[in-house]
């Protein structure tokens, strides 16, 4: 494997302005695993999207559960209570209820054009893109009956955005508008504004590394946020774009995407991008030949590891210290780029020693047991598998 090591002096972008702020709302936050979601298997529910619906499968053996069905093109969010999914619809998210019996309930956070959902710290974060509101809610408190108390903290302007809240308190959240992404924000639990960073430009995604360490992609390198500072890493390339964050709360590493092609066509990507929130520093990974990506097709093991859906149709272990492949497994055929982000196409989530892949072209899914590589469940399914979401039930 070809690798590239980007050595930077990393650029402190701004220095919170008061100690005594950060220390005014300073808590220490429990320790969880890094998503509810943290052990596939017994009591796990998958959640899979088709036009027209969605299927709730057993977690163990991937039989059907339940048939929901719901038009349009819906997205799939664990709500962070390990019972619940949140499915971004026109009106905003709305509340599936995927333990026992399951139910599509008619209960829906209002989010126009609703975004991403952050979950970190027993917290969980809605955002609407349409209003730049970030909704804030105790992941806990989410239920089937009635919506859950909220925060909601409005951004300066609409845009496609994203926001999470740390242990202390702190809100970090997007800056930008309709037309453009410029970067970030801090704010304290009062939410007044202690930080800011505006260089990191398209910034998209977001993901806390060990020690609360929050990353974010920008089109030109990685915006860090650690205890108050902002420190800009600058891509390997002129253009490097890291679009999405992939984290594991107990490793320094994050693991984003990369595209260092301005004018690339397709969504397949060959190169990843390993930061090191702790000595402020990025490599460029390249991928084996064959192997390409999209963003449905990166997760973190219980390892810490980065795991990989090629487009060669296997899954590909990558030990993120080194950027080295450990392992690969095939698991279904080899398969080319959606022509649209939207368009089902395979799809990895991984929930503790177990992959969940899907494949559009079979109509099938498979689990996988990461330690020994064997496909231990496998199900056909009526309609074509889009997003996926698993939670532990």
């Amino acid at each position: 494997m070809t690798r590239t090591l980007t050595r930077r002096t990393s650029v402190t972008a701004l220095v919170a302005a008061s100690a005594l702020l950060l220390t005014a709302c300073a808590t220490t936050p429990d320790a969880e695993p890094s998503d509810p979601a943290a052990s596939g298997g017994d009591g796990s529910r998958v959640a899979l999207t088709y036009d027209g619906g969605i299927y709730v499968l057993d977690g163990s053996s991937l039989e059907l559960v339940s048939d929901l069905p719901i038009e349009g093109f819906n997205r799939l969010n664990p709500a962070g209570d390990g019972q619940h999914v949140l499915v971004s619809t026109a009106e905003g998210f709305r509340v599936l209820d995927a333990s026992g019996d399951t139910e599509l309930t008619d209960l829906v956070f209002d989010a126009p054009t609703p975004g991403h959902v952050v979950r970190h710290d027993g917290t969980t974060i809605l955002f609407s893109d349409g209003t730049g509101d970030s909704i804030i809610v105790d992941s806990a408190s989410i239920n089937s009956e009635e919506l859950p108390e909220t925060e909601v903290v409005p951004s300066e302007a609409p845009h496609h955005g994203v926001a999470i809240e740390l242990g202390d308190g702190t809100l970090l959240s997007t800056l930008g508008t309709s037309d453009s992404r410029t970067g970030v924000r801090a704010l304290d639990a009062s939410r007044d504004e202690f930080a800011r960073s505006e260089d990191c430009p398209s910034v998209h995604g977001e993901g806390a590394a060990r020690n609360e360490v929050a990353v974010f992609g920008c089109s030109d390198g990685v915006l860090v946020y650690d205890d108050g500072t902002f420190t800009k890493i600058p891509a390997a390339d002129a253009y490097g774009r890291t679009g999405n964050q992939y984290v594991s709360e107990t490793s320094p590493i994050t693991v984003g995407d990369y595209n260092s092609d301005p004018d690339s066509e397709g969504y397949l990507l060959s190169q990843l991008v390993l930061t090191d929130t702790e000595a402020l520093e990025s490599t460029v990974v390249d991928l084996p030949d064959g192997v390409e990506y999209t963003w449905r097709g990166v997760a973190r093991d219980a390892d810490d590891n980065a795991v990989i859906l090629g487009s060669d149709g296997a899954l590909h272990t990558l030990d993120v210290e080194s950027g080295s492949i450990l392992s690969s497994t095939p698991v279904i055929d080899a398969w080319e780029s959606p022509v649209e982000w939207q368009d089902a196409h395979p799809a990895l989530i991984v929930a503790g020693s177990i992959a969940y892949v899907t494949d559009p072209a079979t109509r099938s899914i498979h689990a996988v047991d990461l330690a020994s590589g064997e496909i231990v469940a496998s199900a056909s399914l009526d309609e074509t598998p889009n997003e996926i979401a698993v939670v532990t039930g």
